[in-house]
Protein backbone atom coordinates (compact mmCIF):
# COMPACT_ATOMS: atom_id res chain seq x y z
CA UNK A 1 0.00 0.00 0.00
CA UNK A 2 1.29 3.52 -1.06
CA UNK A 3 0.22 6.57 1.22
CA UNK A 4 1.60 10.00 0.94
CA UNK A 5 3.04 10.81 4.34
CA UNK A 6 4.82 14.35 6.06
CA UNK A 7 8.42 13.13 7.40
CA UNK A 8 6.95 13.09 10.82
CA UNK A 9 4.32 10.61 9.76
CA UNK A 10 6.20 8.44 8.21
CA UNK A 11 8.48 8.14 11.42
CA UNK A 12 6.01 7.36 13.78
CA UNK A 13 4.74 4.55 10.97
CA UNK A 14 8.59 3.31 10.65
CA UNK A 15 8.38 3.64 14.46
CA UNK A 16 5.50 0.83 14.39
CA UNK A 17 6.73 -1.21 11.99
CA UNK A 18 10.58 -1.33 13.63
CA UNK A 19 8.41 -2.20 16.59
CA UNK A 20 8.95 -0.02 18.86
CA UNK A 21 7.81 -0.62 22.22
CA UNK A 22 8.53 2.53 24.51
CA UNK A 23 8.38 6.37 23.15
CA UNK A 24 9.48 9.54 25.01
CA UNK A 25 9.91 12.87 23.67
CA UNK A 26 9.37 16.78 24.26
CA UNK A 27 6.87 19.04 21.75
CA UNK A 28 9.36 21.29 19.68
CA UNK A 29 9.16 22.19 15.84
CA UNK A 30 9.98 20.51 14.02
CA UNK A 31 9.38 16.90 15.57
CA UNK A 32 6.40 17.33 17.33
CA UNK A 33 3.98 15.36 15.09
CA UNK A 34 6.09 12.12 15.11
CA UNK A 35 5.35 11.30 18.93
CA UNK A 36 1.80 12.88 18.12
CA UNK A 37 0.62 10.45 15.05
CA UNK A 38 2.50 7.41 17.03
CA UNK A 39 0.58 7.74 19.87
CA UNK A 40 -1.98 6.65 17.83
CA UNK A 41 -1.13 3.12 16.70
CA UNK A 42 -2.12 0.43 18.68
CA UNK A 43 -0.21 -1.49 21.57
CA UNK A 44 2.61 1.61 22.29
CA UNK A 45 3.24 3.60 24.85
CA UNK A 46 4.04 7.23 23.76
CA UNK A 47 4.56 9.95 26.01
CA UNK A 48 5.25 14.23 26.89
CA UNK A 49 7.96 14.31 29.06
CA UNK A 50 8.77 16.91 31.41
CA UNK A 51 11.71 17.71 29.54
CA UNK A 52 14.50 16.00 26.67
CA UNK A 53 16.61 14.55 29.50
CA UNK A 54 13.89 12.60 30.79
CA UNK A 55 12.47 11.52 27.91
CA UNK A 56 16.06 10.31 26.89
CA UNK A 57 16.90 8.32 30.03
CA UNK A 58 12.78 6.44 29.54
CA UNK A 59 13.56 5.77 26.13
CA UNK A 60 17.51 4.04 27.68
CA UNK A 61 15.71 2.38 29.96
CA UNK A 62 13.37 0.74 27.71
CA UNK A 63 16.55 -0.21 25.86
CA UNK A 64 17.95 -1.99 28.81
CA UNK A 65 15.26 -3.73 29.31
CA UNK A 66 15.18 -5.61 26.17
CA UNK A 67 12.76 -3.16 24.60
CA UNK A 68 13.18 -1.04 21.54
CA UNK A 69 13.38 2.67 22.70
CA UNK A 70 13.03 6.43 21.32
CA UNK A 71 13.31 9.56 22.17
CA UNK A 72 12.25 12.32 20.45
CA UNK A 73 12.86 15.83 20.21
CA UNK A 74 14.17 19.16 18.45
CA UNK A 75 17.66 19.78 17.61
CA UNK A 76 18.16 22.23 20.82
CA UNK A 77 16.50 19.92 22.63
CA UNK A 78 19.75 17.58 22.53
CA UNK A 79 21.60 20.28 24.46
CA UNK A 80 19.33 19.50 27.63
CA UNK A 81 19.32 15.90 26.73
CA UNK A 82 23.13 16.06 26.55
CA UNK A 83 23.82 13.79 29.54
CA UNK A 84 22.39 11.10 28.79
CA UNK A 85 23.12 11.23 25.19
CA UNK A 86 26.95 10.85 26.60
CA UNK A 87 26.59 7.85 29.24
CA UNK A 88 24.43 5.93 26.62
CA UNK A 89 26.98 5.83 24.12
CA UNK A 90 29.06 4.50 26.83
CA UNK A 91 27.32 1.93 27.95
CA UNK A 92 25.34 0.50 25.15
CA UNK A 93 22.23 -0.99 25.50
CA UNK A 94 20.07 -4.60 25.39
CA UNK A 95 17.66 -3.26 22.95
CA UNK A 96 17.80 -0.70 20.13
CA UNK A 97 17.93 2.77 21.13
CA UNK A 98 17.36 5.70 18.66
CA UNK A 99 17.50 9.75 19.25
CA UNK A 100 15.53 11.76 16.90
CA UNK A 101 16.69 15.44 16.20
CA UNK A 102 14.99 17.33 14.03
CA UNK A 103 17.18 20.50 13.35
CA UNK A 104 15.78 23.85 11.82
CA UNK A 105 17.98 25.39 9.35
CA UNK A 106 16.61 29.15 8.94
CA UNK A 107 14.75 28.89 12.67
CA UNK A 108 11.36 28.86 11.39
CA UNK A 109 11.19 28.24 15.06
CA UNK A 110 14.06 28.44 17.03
CA UNK A 111 16.95 30.49 18.65
CA UNK A 112 19.69 28.94 16.87
CA UNK A 113 20.16 26.39 14.01
CA UNK A 114 23.00 24.35 15.30
CA UNK A 115 23.45 21.50 13.27
CA UNK A 116 23.33 18.03 15.32
CA UNK A 117 25.89 15.89 13.38
CA UNK A 118 28.80 17.47 15.11
CA UNK A 119 26.45 15.64 18.03
CA UNK A 120 26.72 12.46 16.73
CA UNK A 121 31.03 12.65 16.01
CA UNK A 122 31.05 14.18 19.41
CA UNK A 123 29.19 11.19 21.29
CA UNK A 124 30.71 8.78 18.85
CA UNK A 125 27.26 7.59 18.01
CA UNK A 126 26.82 6.91 14.05
CA UNK A 127 24.17 9.45 12.35
CA UNK A 128 21.01 8.70 9.68
CA UNK A 129 20.17 11.39 7.37
CA UNK A 130 16.61 10.67 5.42
CA UNK A 131 16.00 13.18 2.38
CA UNK A 132 12.23 12.44 1.75
CA UNK A 133 9.58 11.01 3.22
CA UNK A 134 10.49 6.94 2.22
CA UNK A 135 13.75 7.29 3.88
CA UNK A 136 12.57 8.54 6.91
CA UNK A 137 10.39 5.42 7.59
CA UNK A 138 13.05 2.72 6.25
CA UNK A 139 15.96 4.46 7.84
CA UNK A 140 13.93 4.25 11.49
CA UNK A 141 13.96 0.63 10.63
CA UNK A 142 17.28 0.76 9.86
CA UNK A 143 18.93 2.67 12.48
CA UNK A 144 17.43 0.32 15.09
CA UNK A 145 19.00 -3.04 13.17
CA UNK A 146 22.63 -0.91 12.89
CA UNK A 147 21.79 -0.14 16.97
CA UNK A 148 21.05 -3.65 17.78
CA UNK A 149 23.94 -5.25 15.88
CA UNK A 150 26.67 -2.38 16.95
CA UNK A 151 25.46 -2.21 20.82
CA UNK A 152 24.98 2.06 20.07
CA UNK A 153 22.54 4.66 20.11
CA UNK A 154 22.28 5.91 16.85
CA UNK A 155 20.80 9.26 15.80
CA UNK A 156 18.20 10.00 12.88
CA UNK A 157 18.48 13.27 11.81
CA UNK A 158 16.03 15.50 10.50
CA UNK A 159 15.60 19.06 9.27
CA UNK A 160 12.11 20.65 8.65
CA UNK A 161 11.65 20.69 4.83
CA UNK A 162 11.78 16.81 5.88
CA UNK A 163 9.83 16.54 8.80
CA UNK A 164 7.22 19.09 7.13
CA UNK A 165 6.85 18.22 3.33
CA UNK A 166 5.22 15.53 1.51
CA UNK A 167 5.93 12.14 -0.55
CA UNK A 168 4.93 8.25 -1.54
CA UNK A 169 5.47 5.73 0.97
CA UNK A 170 4.83 2.52 0.40
CA UNK A 171 3.52 0.76 3.85
CA UNK A 172 5.18 -2.52 5.29
CA UNK A 173 4.23 -4.74 8.13
CA UNK A 174 5.03 -4.30 11.96
CA UNK A 175 7.64 -6.43 13.33
CA UNK A 176 5.98 -7.84 16.44
CA UNK A 177 7.75 -7.36 19.85
CA UNK A 178 8.76 -10.55 21.49
CA UNK A 179 6.19 -10.97 24.17
CA UNK A 180 7.91 -12.32 26.99
CA UNK A 181 9.98 -9.62 28.99
CA UNK A 182 13.79 -10.43 29.81
CA UNK A 183 14.53 -9.77 33.36
CA UNK A 184 16.80 -6.84 33.72
CA UNK A 185 20.47 -7.19 33.17
CA UNK A 186 22.78 -7.07 36.20
CA UNK A 187 26.07 -6.40 34.53
CA UNK A 188 27.07 -3.15 36.65
CA UNK A 189 30.84 -3.43 34.28
CA UNK A 190 28.41 -2.21 31.58
CA UNK A 191 26.17 -0.31 32.80
CA UNK A 192 27.53 1.37 36.24
CA UNK A 193 29.80 3.99 34.70
CA UNK A 194 31.52 4.65 37.84
CA UNK A 195 35.31 5.88 36.73
CA UNK A 196 36.72 2.65 36.94
CA UNK A 197 33.70 0.77 34.22
CA UNK A 198 34.14 3.56 31.81
CA UNK A 199 37.73 3.78 31.60
CA UNK A 200 37.34 0.19 30.31
CA UNK A 201 34.82 0.51 28.25
CA UNK A 202 35.86 3.69 26.31
CA UNK A 203 38.30 1.85 24.33
CA UNK A 204 35.24 -0.39 23.07
CA UNK A 205 33.25 2.77 21.97
CA UNK A 206 36.28 3.59 19.82
CA UNK A 207 36.51 0.32 18.44
CA UNK A 208 32.80 0.29 17.68
CA UNK A 209 33.31 3.41 16.09
CA UNK A 210 35.71 1.69 13.57
CA UNK A 211 33.54 -1.03 12.72
CA UNK A 212 30.22 0.85 11.92
CA UNK A 213 32.71 2.78 9.63
CA UNK A 214 33.69 -0.28 7.94
CA UNK A 215 29.94 -1.05 7.79
CA UNK A 216 29.28 1.89 6.51
CA UNK A 217 31.19 1.28 2.99
CA UNK A 218 27.93 -1.54 2.08
CA UNK A 219 25.27 0.32 4.14
CA UNK A 220 22.15 -0.27 1.74
CA UNK A 221 21.80 3.84 1.89
CA UNK A 222 25.25 5.01 1.01
CA UNK A 223 25.18 5.01 -2.54
CA UNK A 224 26.67 5.97 -5.94
CA UNK A 225 24.00 7.39 -8.84
CA UNK A 226 26.29 7.49 -11.99
CA UNK A 227 26.47 10.51 -14.38
CA UNK A 228 29.00 13.02 -15.72
CA UNK A 229 32.50 12.34 -14.36
CA UNK A 230 33.27 16.21 -15.11
CA UNK A 231 31.33 16.55 -11.71
CA UNK A 232 30.82 14.61 -8.90
CA UNK A 233 28.86 15.85 -5.98
CA UNK A 234 28.78 14.74 -2.23
CA UNK A 235 25.74 15.08 -0.50
CA UNK A 236 23.10 13.97 2.37
CA UNK A 237 19.26 14.76 3.87
CA UNK A 238 17.14 17.37 1.68
CA UNK A 239 20.20 18.94 0.27
CA UNK A 240 20.32 15.65 -2.20
CA UNK A 241 16.84 16.66 -3.51
CA UNK A 242 18.28 19.81 -4.19
CA UNK A 243 21.91 18.43 -6.17
CA UNK A 244 19.84 15.92 -8.09
CA UNK A 245 17.54 19.15 -8.98
CA UNK A 246 20.02 21.61 -9.92
CA UNK A 247 22.90 18.85 -11.49
CA UNK A 248 20.69 15.95 -13.16
CA UNK A 249 23.65 15.01 -15.34
CA UNK A 250 26.43 15.03 -12.38
CA UNK A 251 27.63 11.79 -10.59
CA UNK A 252 26.12 11.54 -6.84
CA UNK A 253 27.55 10.00 -3.83
CA UNK A 254 24.54 10.09 -1.40
CA UNK A 255 25.44 9.34 2.21
CA UNK A 256 21.92 8.32 4.30
CA UNK A 257 24.80 7.25 7.07
CA UNK A 258 26.60 10.91 7.36
CA UNK A 259 28.68 9.66 10.94
CA UNK A 260 31.04 7.58 10.36
CA UNK A 261 32.10 8.26 6.79
CA UNK A 262 32.69 5.63 4.29
CA UNK A 263 36.05 6.58 3.57
CA UNK A 264 36.91 3.94 1.22
CA UNK A 265 34.02 4.66 -1.05
CA UNK A 266 34.37 8.37 -0.56
CA UNK A 267 38.14 8.29 -1.84
CA UNK A 268 37.29 5.80 -4.87
CA UNK A 269 33.86 8.57 -6.17
CA UNK A 270 36.97 11.84 -5.84
CA UNK A 271 39.14 9.98 -8.09
CA UNK A 272 36.69 8.96 -10.53
CA UNK A 273 35.66 12.32 -10.93
CA UNK A 274 37.06 16.13 -12.41
CA UNK A 275 35.85 18.12 -9.32
CA UNK A 276 34.53 17.34 -6.03
CA UNK A 277 31.81 19.60 -4.45
CA UNK A 278 30.23 19.01 -1.09
CA UNK A 279 25.86 20.30 -1.16
CA UNK A 280 25.16 20.71 2.35
CA UNK A 281 22.69 22.87 4.54
CA UNK A 282 24.58 24.49 7.73
CA UNK A 283 27.96 23.23 8.94
CA UNK A 284 30.74 22.18 6.18
CA UNK A 285 30.35 19.23 8.10
CA UNK A 286 31.09 16.51 5.31
CA UNK A 287 33.23 18.79 3.21
CA UNK A 288 35.69 19.33 6.46
CA UNK A 289 35.77 15.32 7.24
CA UNK A 290 36.41 14.92 3.23
CA UNK A 291 39.66 17.40 3.30
CA UNK A 292 40.83 15.96 6.53
CA UNK A 293 41.35 12.44 4.26
CA UNK A 294 43.59 14.89 2.03
CA UNK A 295 41.04 14.68 -1.18
CA UNK A 296 40.40 18.64 -2.94
CA UNK A 297 36.80 18.85 -2.12
CA UNK A 298 34.77 22.39 -2.45
CA UNK A 299 31.75 23.93 -0.39
CA UNK A 300 31.06 26.05 1.89
CA UNK A 301 32.97 28.70 -0.59
CA UNK A 302 30.23 27.57 -3.42
CA UNK A 303 27.08 27.25 -1.06
CA UNK A 304 25.80 29.78 1.77
CA UNK A 305 26.94 28.46 5.28
CA UNK A 306 23.80 29.61 7.25
CA UNK A 307 19.85 28.72 6.14
CA UNK A 308 17.94 26.81 4.16
CA UNK A 309 19.10 25.55 0.72
CA UNK A 310 16.42 25.17 -1.93
CA UNK A 311 16.76 24.65 -5.70
CA UNK A 312 17.47 28.40 -6.68
CA UNK A 313 19.86 29.16 -4.04
CA UNK A 314 21.92 26.04 -5.10
CA UNK A 315 21.61 26.53 -8.98
CA UNK A 316 22.16 30.60 -8.64
CA UNK A 317 25.27 29.70 -6.22
CA UNK A 318 26.73 27.15 -8.93
CA UNK A 319 26.23 29.78 -11.63
CA UNK A 320 28.45 32.36 -9.58
CA UNK A 321 30.96 29.41 -8.77
CA UNK A 322 31.09 28.67 -13.05
CA UNK A 323 29.13 25.29 -12.15
CA UNK A 324 26.55 26.31 -14.71
CA UNK A 325 26.39 28.19 -17.35
CA UNK A 326 24.85 31.45 -17.18
CA UNK A 327 22.01 29.87 -19.15
CA UNK A 328 21.09 27.98 -16.29
CA UNK A 329 20.32 31.48 -14.07
CA UNK A 330 16.41 31.44 -13.65
CA UNK A 331 15.32 35.14 -12.97
CA UNK A 332 12.76 35.36 -9.89
CA UNK A 333 9.76 36.39 -11.27
CA UNK A 334 7.93 39.72 -11.16
CA UNK A 335 5.24 39.76 -9.37
CA UNK A 336 3.58 43.40 -8.54
CA UNK A 337 1.29 42.38 -5.18
CA UNK A 338 0.25 45.90 -3.96
CA UNK A 339 0.31 47.37 -0.92
CA UNK A 340 0.16 44.48 1.03
CA UNK A 341 -0.04 45.43 4.68
CA UNK A 342 2.89 44.15 7.37
CA UNK A 343 1.88 41.36 9.49
CA UNK A 344 4.22 41.05 12.05
CA UNK A 345 3.81 38.32 14.78
CA UNK A 346 1.72 38.78 17.99
CA UNK A 347 -0.02 36.93 20.64
CA UNK A 348 -3.21 35.64 19.83
CA UNK A 349 -6.82 37.91 20.72
CA UNK A 350 -7.27 36.81 24.18
CA UNK A 351 -4.32 36.12 24.76
CA UNK A 352 -4.00 35.20 28.76
CA UNK A 353 -0.63 36.61 29.16
CA UNK A 354 -1.26 39.49 27.49
CA UNK A 355 -2.29 42.04 30.66
CA UNK A 356 1.03 40.81 32.40
CA UNK A 357 3.28 42.01 30.36
CA UNK A 358 1.17 45.31 29.41
CA UNK A 359 2.21 45.94 33.41
CA UNK A 360 5.17 44.76 33.31
CA UNK A 361 5.63 47.36 30.58
CA UNK A 362 3.62 50.07 32.48
CA UNK A 363 6.17 49.56 35.90
CA UNK A 364 9.80 49.71 33.75
CA UNK A 365 11.43 46.25 35.17
CA UNK A 366 14.01 44.31 33.48
CA UNK A 367 12.19 40.98 32.41
CA UNK A 368 14.10 38.27 32.09
CA UNK A 369 12.21 35.65 29.31
CA UNK A 370 11.61 32.80 28.60
CA UNK A 371 10.92 29.90 25.70
CA UNK A 372 7.49 29.97 24.46
CA UNK A 373 4.60 32.16 22.53
CA UNK A 374 4.69 34.38 25.86
CA UNK A 375 8.39 35.20 24.23
CA UNK A 376 6.13 37.45 21.74
CA UNK A 377 5.85 40.09 24.57
CA UNK A 378 9.12 41.35 23.41
CA UNK A 379 7.25 42.80 20.71
CA UNK A 380 5.89 46.56 20.65
CA UNK A 381 3.67 47.99 22.02
CA UNK A 382 4.03 45.32 24.80
CA UNK A 383 7.96 45.49 24.72
CA UNK A 384 8.19 43.81 28.22
CA UNK A 385 10.60 41.23 27.56
CA UNK A 386 14.65 42.40 27.80
CA UNK A 387 15.97 38.54 27.38
CA UNK A 388 15.48 35.31 26.12
CA UNK A 389 17.56 32.57 25.90
CA UNK A 390 16.81 28.75 26.12
CA UNK A 391 14.17 26.88 28.13
CA UNK A 392 14.24 27.63 31.92
CA UNK A 393 16.89 30.19 31.92
CA UNK A 394 14.48 33.57 32.86
CA UNK A 395 15.09 32.21 36.25
CA UNK A 396 18.87 31.86 36.18
CA UNK A 397 19.45 34.86 34.45
CA UNK A 398 17.31 37.37 36.50
CA UNK A 399 19.20 35.45 39.90
CA UNK A 400 22.54 36.26 38.15
CA UNK A 401 21.80 39.73 37.67
CA UNK A 402 20.45 40.45 41.08
CA UNK A 403 23.69 38.92 42.60
CA UNK A 404 25.86 41.00 40.04
CA UNK A 405 24.40 43.76 41.87
CA UNK A 406 21.93 44.97 38.86
CA UNK A 407 20.13 48.18 40.87
CA UNK A 408 16.55 47.53 39.57
CA UNK A 409 14.44 44.49 40.56
CA UNK A 410 14.59 41.72 38.45
CA UNK A 411 11.06 40.12 36.85
CA UNK A 412 11.57 36.32 35.40
CA UNK A 413 8.61 35.25 33.40
CA UNK A 414 8.23 31.42 32.49
CA UNK A 415 5.53 29.26 31.44
CA UNK A 416 3.80 26.49 32.60
CA UNK A 417 5.26 23.75 30.75
CA UNK A 418 8.75 25.31 30.69
CA UNK A 419 8.26 25.68 34.15
CA UNK A 420 7.99 21.97 34.57
CA UNK A 421 10.47 21.37 31.84
CA UNK A 422 13.50 23.48 33.23
CA UNK A 423 11.99 26.43 35.70
CA UNK A 424 11.98 24.21 39.05
CA UNK A 425 15.89 23.95 39.70
CA UNK A 426 16.58 27.48 38.92
CA UNK A 427 13.31 28.69 41.06
CA UNK A 428 15.17 26.13 43.92
CA UNK A 429 18.44 28.24 43.84
CA UNK A 430 17.06 31.67 43.70
CA UNK A 431 15.13 30.47 47.16
CA UNK A 432 18.88 28.60 48.05
CA UNK A 433 20.58 31.63 48.12
CA UNK A 434 17.46 34.53 49.00
CA UNK A 435 17.78 36.34 45.48
CA UNK A 436 15.10 39.02 45.50
CA UNK A 437 13.49 37.73 42.22
CA UNK A 438 10.21 38.14 41.08
CA UNK A 439 9.03 35.05 39.30
CA UNK A 440 6.24 35.16 37.01
CA UNK A 441 4.75 31.56 36.09
CA UNK A 442 2.22 32.30 33.08
CA UNK A 443 0.01 29.46 33.32
CA UNK A 444 -2.14 28.65 30.19
CA UNK A 445 -2.76 24.81 31.43
CA UNK A 446 -1.19 23.40 27.92
CA UNK A 447 1.88 23.29 26.18
CA UNK A 448 0.80 26.86 23.97
CA UNK A 449 3.59 27.20 21.56
CA UNK A 450 4.04 23.59 19.86
CA UNK A 451 0.18 23.29 19.46
CA UNK A 452 -1.63 22.35 22.60
CA UNK A 453 0.33 19.04 24.24
CA UNK A 454 0.02 17.98 27.33
CA UNK A 455 1.85 18.09 30.15
CA UNK A 456 2.27 17.71 34.01
CA UNK A 457 -0.25 20.06 34.13
CA UNK A 458 -3.28 19.65 32.04
CA UNK A 459 -4.28 16.73 33.46
CA UNK A 460 -4.32 14.05 30.91
CA UNK A 461 -0.99 11.89 29.15
CA UNK A 462 -0.38 11.78 25.24
CA UNK A 463 -2.23 8.36 25.34
CA UNK A 464 -5.33 10.37 26.09
CA UNK A 465 -5.53 8.81 29.57
CA UNK A 466 -6.58 10.56 32.91
CA UNK A 467 -3.76 11.79 35.51
CA UNK A 468 -2.91 13.42 38.56
CA UNK A 469 -2.58 17.48 37.69
CA UNK A 470 0.77 18.64 39.51
CA UNK A 471 -0.75 22.23 41.08
CA UNK A 472 2.20 24.45 40.77
CA UNK A 473 1.10 27.39 43.96
CA UNK A 474 1.83 23.94 46.80
CA UNK A 475 4.68 22.72 44.27
CA UNK A 476 6.25 26.49 44.45
CA UNK A 477 5.66 26.83 48.04
CA UNK A 478 7.37 23.08 48.47
CA UNK A 479 10.17 24.91 47.04
CA UNK A 480 10.29 27.36 50.33
CA UNK A 481 8.88 30.53 48.91
CA UNK A 482 7.45 32.26 50.99
CA UNK A 483 5.72 34.70 49.09
CA UNK A 484 3.35 32.77 46.48
CA UNK A 485 -0.18 34.11 44.62
CA UNK A 486 -2.16 32.96 42.17
CA UNK A 487 -4.46 35.37 40.03
CA UNK A 488 -6.53 35.27 37.66
CA UNK A 489 -4.48 36.03 34.37
CA UNK A 490 -7.18 38.28 32.91
CA UNK A 491 -7.83 40.32 36.52
CA UNK A 492 -5.15 43.68 35.43
CA UNK A 493 -6.02 45.34 38.77
CA UNK A 494 -4.71 42.47 40.87
CA UNK A 495 -1.98 41.80 38.61
CA UNK A 496 -0.85 45.25 39.07
CA UNK A 497 -1.16 45.11 42.85
CA UNK A 498 0.48 42.01 43.50
CA UNK A 499 3.53 43.12 41.15
CA UNK A 500 3.67 46.30 42.88
CA UNK A 501 3.89 44.56 46.39
CA UNK A 502 6.17 42.26 45.06
CA UNK A 503 9.05 44.11 43.33
CA UNK A 504 9.30 45.76 47.00
CA UNK A 505 10.36 43.06 49.37
CA UNK A 506 13.72 41.77 49.92
CA UNK A 507 13.18 38.23 49.48
CA UNK A 508 11.96 35.61 46.42
CA UNK A 509 8.43 35.91 45.41
CA UNK A 510 6.02 34.08 42.57
CA UNK A 511 3.20 35.29 41.03
CA UNK A 512 1.19 32.52 39.26
CA UNK A 513 -1.16 33.83 36.72
CA UNK A 514 -3.71 31.16 35.65
CA UNK A 515 -6.18 30.70 32.93
CA UNK A 516 -6.66 28.47 29.87
CA UNK A 517 -4.90 29.77 26.69
CA UNK A 518 -7.97 31.16 24.53
CA UNK A 519 -7.89 28.97 22.11
CA UNK A 520 -8.38 25.57 23.45
CA UNK A 521 -11.95 24.55 22.44
CA UNK A 522 -13.63 24.58 25.68
CA UNK A 523 -12.78 28.42 25.72
CA UNK A 524 -13.39 28.98 21.78
CA UNK A 525 -16.95 27.92 23.10
CA UNK A 526 -17.35 30.87 25.36
CA UNK A 527 -16.13 33.55 23.26
CA UNK A 528 -17.96 36.99 23.01
CA UNK A 529 -17.34 39.84 21.06
CA UNK A 530 -16.94 43.15 22.55
CA UNK A 531 -17.73 46.78 20.89
CA UNK A 532 -16.59 50.29 21.85
CA UNK A 533 -19.06 52.93 22.50
CA UNK A 534 -18.01 55.67 19.48
CA UNK A 535 -19.89 58.66 21.81
CA UNK A 536 -17.77 57.50 25.00
CA UNK A 537 -14.50 56.76 22.94
CA UNK A 538 -12.27 59.44 22.75
CA UNK A 539 -9.41 57.77 21.46
CA UNK A 540 -6.95 58.31 24.45
CA UNK A 541 -4.59 54.81 23.08
CA UNK A 542 -4.87 53.17 26.69
CA UNK A 543 -6.45 50.28 25.00
CA UNK A 544 -4.13 50.26 21.69
CA UNK A 545 -1.61 50.05 24.09
CA UNK A 546 -2.55 46.39 25.19
CA UNK A 547 -1.24 45.19 21.23
CA UNK A 548 -4.51 42.98 20.95
CA UNK A 549 -4.87 42.41 17.30
CA UNK A 550 -9.13 42.63 17.31
CA UNK A 551 -8.40 46.57 18.84
CA UNK A 552 -8.36 48.50 15.26
CA UNK A 553 -7.85 52.47 15.12
CA UNK A 554 -11.18 53.79 13.43
CA UNK A 555 -11.34 56.19 10.64
CA UNK A 556 -13.54 58.59 12.95
CA UNK A 557 -12.01 61.24 14.98
CA UNK A 558 -12.29 62.29 18.32
CA UNK A 559 -14.21 66.06 17.74
CA UNK A 560 -11.73 67.36 20.84
CA UNK A 561 -8.35 65.35 20.58
CA UNK A 562 -8.50 64.64 16.42
CA UNK A 563 -7.23 61.03 17.89
CA UNK A 564 -8.52 57.69 15.70
CA UNK A 565 -11.31 56.44 18.28
CA UNK A 566 -10.93 52.39 18.71
CA UNK A 567 -12.56 49.52 16.96
CA UNK A 568 -13.29 46.16 17.63
CA UNK A 569 -13.16 43.83 14.88
CA UNK A 570 -15.98 41.17 16.20
CA UNK A 571 -14.16 38.53 14.24
CA UNK A 572 -11.60 38.39 16.30
CA UNK A 573 -12.23 39.42 19.72
CA UNK A 574 -12.93 37.15 21.89
CA UNK A 575 -14.40 38.84 25.02
CA UNK A 576 -11.80 38.74 27.24
CA UNK A 577 -13.12 41.71 28.23
CA UNK A 578 -8.91 43.03 29.21
CA UNK A 579 -9.61 46.20 27.28
CA UNK A 580 -12.79 46.91 29.48
CA UNK A 581 -10.37 47.03 31.91
CA UNK A 582 -7.77 49.60 31.10
CA UNK A 583 -10.39 51.60 29.25
CA UNK A 584 -10.71 54.96 32.15
CA UNK A 585 -14.07 56.20 30.04
CA UNK A 586 -16.04 52.68 30.26
CA UNK A 587 -16.09 52.73 26.24
CA UNK A 588 -15.86 48.98 25.87
CA UNK A 589 -18.42 47.53 28.43
CA UNK A 590 -17.91 44.06 30.09
CA UNK A 591 -20.04 41.37 28.81
CA UNK A 592 -23.68 41.07 30.43
CA UNK A 593 -23.27 38.49 33.17
CA UNK A 594 -26.53 36.64 31.55
CA UNK A 595 -23.95 36.49 28.63
CA UNK A 596 -21.20 34.63 30.15
CA UNK A 597 -20.79 31.00 29.11
CA UNK A 598 -23.09 31.29 26.21
CA UNK A 599 -21.69 29.84 22.84
CA UNK A 600 -21.12 31.77 19.47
Amino acid sequence: MIKMLSGNEAVARGMWEAGVMVASGYPGTPSTEILENYARFPNVYAEWAPNEKVALDVAIGAAYAGRRGMALMKHVGLNVAADSFMYASMTGLEAGLVIITADDPAMHSSQNEQDNRTFAKFGRVPCLEPSDSQEAKNMVAAAFELSERFDTPVMLRLTTRVCHSMSAVELGERLEPATEVKPFPRNPSKYVMVPGNAIKRHPIIEQRMEDIAAFAETFPHNRVEPGSLSLGIVTAGIAYQYAREVFPDAAILKLGMTWPLPERMIRQFAASVDRLIVVEELDPFLEEAIRLLGIAVEGKSIFPLLGELDPRQVRESAVQAGLLPESAHVARPSLDLGPLPARPPALCPGCPHRPTFYILNKLKVPVNGDIGCYTLGLLPPLSAIHTCGCMGAGIGVAHGAAQAGSPERHVAVIGDSTFFHSGIPPLINVVYNQSPVVTIILDNRITGMTGHQENPGTGHTLLGEQAPVIQIEPLVRALGVQHVRTIPSLDVAAIEATLKEYIKLDAPSVLIVEEPCALLPDVRKRWLPLEVLADQCNGCTLCFRIGCPAILKSDELDEKTKRPRALIDASLCTGCEVCAQVCPRSAIPFKPTEMEGAEV
